[in-house]
């Protein structure tokens, strides 16, 4: 599945940020600790250039924490990078961030002299939680559905930190295809963008191999289906998601895996690990040199 949402308020949104860009110090890009290969913008290295960056691994307790903590180790050997996991929806979480953002900037920590950040984002990542966490009170819009955030604000934070809100950006077009999937899993792409029994049978075709037990527990399957529309028809049985003739209804069936993956009903899940993604990016490489061949 190929991601091609870009409103027009994104593109806009694009042009503000690479105007403020210049008078920034510091980037904190939020990511989905479930997928945070997949949830990291590109746009965002190539318009921060060589300024310090946070990257926020947010949801982490929706997440594996030994995945996340590779993630961690593979991220923070990138040049300039320091990665932090949170959850924001916790109660203090937030002051990890702060504490990490003067640390990295000793003297620029004043009113008079404040450290200038900009938080970025694709939607649905958490961004606008995380926000209202650090301003301690409710200053930008929160909602369940991506692209709620639509213009840039500028936020005063205690302790010397001013903070430059930025909507919610998806690239142009996703190069990936499974990348995209992940996405839409994951909720970063409106469900009505989006058919529920493909990315389903996405999201079964991975947890069947990476997390059999979960699916087992939360289904009470005895024995484990082995492919994923065998899945959606095992969870639809269980679940009552019938049609007449007594044929299983799929995309009810879908929603409910979904919507167990994405509130952490399934428990800790994460779609994707570094060495996923290094063997994807392995693979694609071999396929575009053989092409290239004559």
């Amino acid at each position: 599945m190929s991601v091609n949402w870009y409103p027009g308020h994104m593109h806009k949104a694009r042009k503000k940020i690479k105007e403020a860009m210049p008078h920034i110090d510091l980037v904190i890009e939020v990511l989905d600790a479930r997928i945070p290969y997949s949830s990291r913008n590109p746009l965002v290295a190539e318009l921060r250039g060589e300024r310090p960056c946070i990257e926020i691994l947010n949801k982490s307790d929706l997440a594996d924490p030994q995945v996340t903590q590779a993630w961690l180790e593979t991220i923070e050997r990138e040049q300039g990078v320091v990665a932090l996991p949170l959850t924001s929806t916790q109660k203090g979480q937030a002051r990890k961030l702060l504490d990490l953002a003067r640390k990295l900037f000793p003297n620029r920590n004043t009113a008079l002299k404040p450290i200038r950040t900009m938080i970025m984002g694709i939607p649905n990542v958490g961004k606008s939680t995380l926000i209202n966490a650090l301003a301690g009170k409710a200053i930008a819009r929160v909602g369940d559905e991506p692209a709620v955030t639509k213009q840039q604000q500028q936020i005063n934070l205690e302790g010397g930190i001013m903070l430059f809100d930025t909507p919610g950006i998806l690239w142009p077009r996703m190069h990936e295809e499974d990348c995209g999937y992940r996405l839409a899993v994951t909720g970063a792409v409106k469900n009505t963008a989006i058919e529920f029994e493909d990315i389903a049978m996405f999201a079964a075709e991975y947890l069947l191999q990476a997390y059999p037990k979960a699916l087992q527990d939360r289904y009470k399957l005895g024995e484990l289906p082995q492919r994923d529309i065998e899945l959606l028809e095992a969870i639809g049985k269980k679940r009552g998601c019938l049609r007449p003739g007594g044929r299983i209804d799929l995309h009810k069936a879908s929603e409910i895996l979904l919507h167990d993956l994405r509130s952490g009903a399934l428990g800790r899940i994460t779609m994707e690990t570094p060495e996923l993604i290094a063997r994807i990016k392995e693979e694609k490489e071999d396929k575009e040199e053989k092409e290239e061949k004559p």
